[in-house]
């Protein structure tokens, strides 16, 4: 009825008395808000367009050099190369009008030439990745020219408040390593993985690529870093994810979860409803670019790239490669209940929807009697399909009339909420129900999440939220900013009454959500077969949440050893005692101290690494050498996620050659190999602290327990871990039921038997070689 209605909101017909016009004023005002919400956007772009361009300068600069001119000019004095005058034989006339317009040319000649100049010594400046080196132990020095570094960067960035977007043209472009160095840095990190004759015939396949077709391909690779912002990025979005055909559920998409020690509500509704808010103010700082940049140490940025898909994005499939869709705005989510599927529309009487009325909304939809239409209820295990045969049944049942309409309407939605119709549940005495809290958000039942939308929030029925989020349009750290800045910013704004409902009184009644319309009886026997596969995926999954309170970061940092190295090297112990052997380990690092980074892979499984956990299980080796072997271990993983941050690492560069060497038509023995090499323990770190907001000191409860991802190897497993505090770490950990070899619950006894000899080594360590007491100037000790 609501299309119906909307398709006659202007008609006109020609009469004997003359013309009859018909107009709805409600809708025909509707039309005219959004002209102007979309006008105001443009503007808004515009300005921050400009506002980026001349970073790092002020923009009212320009009127202050404009006056400088106009006194210099008036006062008889000349500009600078004599612009003014310069100009002003070009002008018509020699008038006061055109004099003033001589000195304004002038001036934004000036102004501009000291904003480009501003601007590249910036760039050069953090170029410079010398301080990434820097050792940290206490009491060492900074080198010299990392402090005039600092100091530079510090007066630069600080001159002026930057938008989202600032620092963009700013930030240097990913370096290209040689061939050569790759090379080197490759063969170490293979080697504890190879025995002495496979080492030998890896050796002679490398030294063969690098004096063969290596420099060839090189020179491809060297001629896409001149032409390209990131030589990666593009290639990676493409050949990685649009052009995987197997489905995103498990394989791709991964999950974030709730704060799990903060129970802010148990009202659904309420808890949606400041979710959809607290998103919408994420997505407004977005497109006003007032969301202040991430900076390293305060003063060195990363790269915002990826912030500009994060909402009103999808993933469409097609029959060889997918691709990416971003609408510039939307005024709706698509909301999922009990198989039924709702356009919500957030932005009504020009204005956002508040809580309280986007609740009223969500209640009409909670109390509603609607039943899904035949194969509504299974629609969505479409989306978890395998690529190819979604792109075919959308090209032929969902490419017009009812089913093209509804479908458009999801994937131009900001995002999809799926209120479940059960609990999400957390309690320490009984860690399966966090399990299966993280199971509900990686999969689902398989048909209660849109796997191709951006991401997907769930909110259960006791309040408890979540997100299931698509790969392609960013990596975790973008969902994971978003989240953060949610979670706290719903704990500290206090949105709820004393009965648990959001606070305030609405304006008016909101609009009605209305059901999104289908004709599924053509395409039964597919959503039927997807429903089948997507069943038999998730059934062969399995996933365990470990909570480890017994000590964290507080601990690691007191053994002078970088946590992430220090869960790394327990994870290599772990694993080896799981498997018994030694396996290709993934780790994420990001890139994005460069522009379009997104991510690098760090190697873990090293030569020192390997070394200590043999010496771990060797009872003949003493504690000490233990202790010295682990933190050489760490040594050597902190130097390769310093090299994958600054553009040196191995992975994305044996890609790229890989891609070229595809194009080109050209076999490589030694590509071949490396690329087909299967990622057994994939690994990645949550970030938190992101915003400044989080302060664990006033709000301790306030952090989510992270997310995870599906295993990449089917004998593999896939372990994300987020430190959350000085004793508190969650560990993710995901395997396939079909494999033998490989046990979710058994691997998380041996990280957490591995945490604890980490610990008692140490603990041993301290009390063996014991700190001297420092004196005080009284003689005093302490």
């Amino acid at each position: 009825m609501a299309e119906a209605h909307a398709a006659v909101a202007f008609s006109f017909a020609i009469t004997h008395e003359g013309f009859d016009i018909n107009y709805d004023h409600e809708v025909l005002n509707l039309v005219w808000n959004s002209g102007i919400r979309s006008w105001k956007k443009r503007l808004g772009r515009a300005r921050n367009g400009v506002r980026n361009g001349v970073y790092p300068a002020h923009i009212q600069s320009l009127w202050l050099i404009s006056a400088i001119a106009l006194g210099l000019h008036f006062a008889s004095y000349q500009a600078p190369f004599n612009l003014t005058n310069r100009i002003l034989v070009h002008l018509p006339s020699n008038t006061i009008n055109w004099q003033v317009t001589a000195c304004f040319l002038a001036a934004l000649v000036i102004w501009l030439s000291i904003c480009f100049t501003m601007r590249y010594t910036l760039k050069l400046l953090l170029m410079y990745k010398g301080w990434m080196y820097e050792s940290r132990a206490p009491g060492s020095r900074v080198s010299l020219p990392t402090m005039l570094w600092v100091a530079v960067v510090r007066v630069l960035s600080s001159w002026n408040k930057p938008g989202l977007y600032s620092f963009q043209g700013s930030l240097p472009r990913l370096p290209l390593p040689s061939v050569s160095d790759t090379m080197v840095r490759y063969l170490r990190s293979v080697r504890p993985l190879l025995d002495d004759d496979n080492y030998t015939r890896m050796e002679r396949l490398a030294k063969e690529f690098e004096q063969t077709i290596g420099k060839k391909l090189q020179w491809y690779l060297i001629l896409k870093s001149w032409w390209s912002t990131n030589y990666v990025s593009d290639w990676w979005e493409e050949y990685v994810y649009l052009r995987g055909r197997s489905p995103l559920c498990v394989n791709s998409n991964f999950y974030g979860t709730d704060a799990i020690f903060m129970n802010l509500t148990d009202k659904q509704a309420a808890r949606a409803a400041n979710v959809i808010s607290l998103l919408l103010n994420f997505r407004r700082l977005i497109e006003h670019q007032e969301l202040q940049p991430i900076m390293v140490q305060g003063m060195i940025p990363l790269c915002s790239w990826q912030y500009e898909r994060t909402f009103n994005t999808a993933r469409v499939p097609g029959l060889e490669t997918d691709r990416i869709i971003h609408y510039r705005d939307s005024n709706h989510i698509v909301v999922l209940h009990k198989g039924c599927y709702y356009k919500m529309l957030i932005y009504y009487k020009g204005r956002i929807l508040r809580p309280c009325e986007l609740q009223v909304q969500i209640e009409e939809i909670l109390k509603g009697k609607a039943t899904p239409v035949e194969g509504e209820e299974h629609l969505a295990a479409l989306t978890a399909w395998n690529r190819s045969k979604w792109a075919e049944a959308r090209n032929t049942f969902f490419s017009r009339g009812a089913n093209h309409v509804s479908l458009r309407t999801i994937e131009s939605a900001a995002f999809v909420l799926s209120l479940d119709d059960e609990p999400f549940e957390f309690d320490l005495a009984r860690p399966e129900l966090l399990d299966n809290f993280g199971k509900k958000l990686l999969h689902g039942n398989g048909y209660n999440r849109w796997f191709d939308k951006c991401f997907t929030v769930c909110v259960g029925t006791n309040g408890r939220v979540g997100f299931n989020a698509e790969h392609t349009w960013s990596d975790a750290a973008i969902a994971s900013h978003m989240w953060e800045n949610l979670i706290v910013d719903d704990n500290v704004s206090q949105g709820y009454d004393e009965t648990g409902n959001t606070k305030g009184t609405p304006e008016f009644q909101p609009p009605t959500p209305t059901r999104l319309t289908w004709d599924l009886k053509p395409c039964l026997s597919q959503i039927e077969e997807a429903t089948i596969d997507v069943t038999k995926l998730i059934n062969e999954v399995n996933l365990r949440i470990l909570v480890h309170q017994e000590y964290g970061k507080g601990f690691m940092k007191k053994c002078r050893i970088s946590p992430d190295a220090y869960i790394q090297m327990a994870l290599q112990l772990a694993y080896y005692r799981d498997a018994g052997r030694f396996s290709l380990t993934y780790e994420a690092s990001m890139t994005r101290l460069f522009r379009e980074g997104r991510t690098e892979t760090v190697r873990p499984c090293t030569i020192e690494s390997s070394a200590w956990v043999k010496a771990m299980q060797n009872p003949n080796t003493t504690n000490d050498e233990r202790v010295k072997m682990l933190q050489d271990a760490c040594d050597r993983h902190q130097l390769g996620y310093q090299d994958a941050m600054c553009g040196r690492g191995i992975d994305r560069h044996l890609f790229c050659l890989y891609v070229v060497s595809k194009y080109l038509e050209v076999d490589s023995p030694f590509l071949n190999e490396v690329l087909s090499e299967p990622w057994r323990l994939s690994t990645s770190q949550t970030p938190h602290g992101q915003t400044p907001k989080m302060d664990l000191k006033k709000h301790p409860n306030c952090i989510s327990a992270g997310g995870g991802f599906g295993p990449v190897a089917d004998d593999g497993y896939g372990v994300s871990y987020i430190i959350a505090g000085e004793n508190l770490i969650f560990f993710h950990i995901s395997a396939k039921t079909t494999c033998q070899q490989t046990d979710v619950h058994r691997f998380a006894q041996n990280i957490s038997q591995a945490l604890a000899d980490i610990r008692s080594m140490f603990e041993q360590h301290m009390k063996d070689h014991p700190k001297p007491a420092k004196t005080l100037t009284n003689g005093a000790s302490t």
